[in-house]
């Protein structure tokens, strides 16, 4: 299923900018960067609760924010893209 994960995390001290490197990190092990803090991530249900569960222990519950959608199997027919960057196919070949 496709899952967009998206966050917020307040960087006024050295402690939240570390927090927001710890989350990118985390997301950009399982899915792709679409927007600074936006990530398309397939994932099946127990990869979806395993890296809400690692990033839910990151953030700071007081001061920052975490939003999972739950787009599905069928996420084509959900997403539109439009704009400069280019979009990409989550299940597409991955030339390294």
């Amino acid at each position: 299923m496709l899952v967009l994960i998206s966050y917020d995390v307040n960087t006024v001290d050295s402690a939240g900018r570390r927090r927001l490197r710890l989350i990118a990190k985390q997301c950009v092990n399982y899915g792709q960067r679409v927007q600074n803090s936006v990530f398309e991530c397939l994932l099946d249900a127990a990869q979806a609760k395993m890296l809400q569960h690692k990033l839910c222990s990151i953030i700071d519950q007081e001061k920052d924010s975490l939003r999972f959608y739950y787009l599905g199997k069928n996420y084509k027919t959900k997403v539109e893209h439009f704009g400069a960057k280019t979009s990409y196919e989550p299940e597409g070949v991955l030339m390294v």
